[in-house]
């Protein structure tokens, strides 16, 4: 006699925090710098990780995740500092790049199949400076607090609900 397999136990999405960006392009390692800083009071539940401008060499932890909150420089119009919050679809494919290296998210995660492609949010600053340089900028560098506790709640709201903040319940 088959034995009833009893409830199934769900787990909670795998989040990953991923800090993306050039550390040596001032304003555009801003990603980069706020998951250093995020690892300093890890985040329950969620895994950082700095992944700068290796989205390959990341490919395994993108499929590990079911939900990716992607934190990076945002050129979108806005005022620097600007804070964006939007899904991976919502900005525009980027260009082809001359190497790997370079290789963005949205063209690295075609290299995973469908199935196990997780959902993408990105968590993005606009930028003032993207000179050769290792310090942010004094309005990136002043939003940075903000930037951190959106990280923070949008994390948490993506472990349990699936929501960015500011999205509508």
């Amino acid at each position: 006699m088959a034995e009833w397999p009893g409830p199934k136990r769900l787990r909670p999405p795998r989040v990953l925090v991923a800090g993306l960006g050039n550390l040596l392009l001032r304003d555009d390692g801003v990603g980069v710098q706020a998951v250093r800083l995020l690892q300093e009071e890890p985040l329950p539940g969620v895994l950082l990780a700095e992944v700068g401008t290796q989205v390959l060499g990341a490919l395994h932890l993108l499929e590990w995740a079911d939900r990716v909150l992607a934190l990076d420089a945002l050129m979108a119009g806005g005022p620097p500092g600007t804070i964006y919050a939007c899904r991976e679809s919502d900005v525009a494919q980027e260009e082809v790049q001359a190497s790997l290296h370079e290789l963005g998210l949205r063209a690295a995660l075609q290299f995973l199949p469908q199935e196990r492609r997780p959902e993408v949010f990105i968590l993005g600053m606009e930028p003032a400076c993207l000179e050769p340089g290792l310090e942010l900028s004094p309005p990136v560098a002043a939003a940075l607090p903000r930037f951190l506790q959106l990280a923070r709640d949008s994390a948490a709201r993506l472990r349990h609900r699936g929501r960015l903040v500011g999205d509508h319940d």
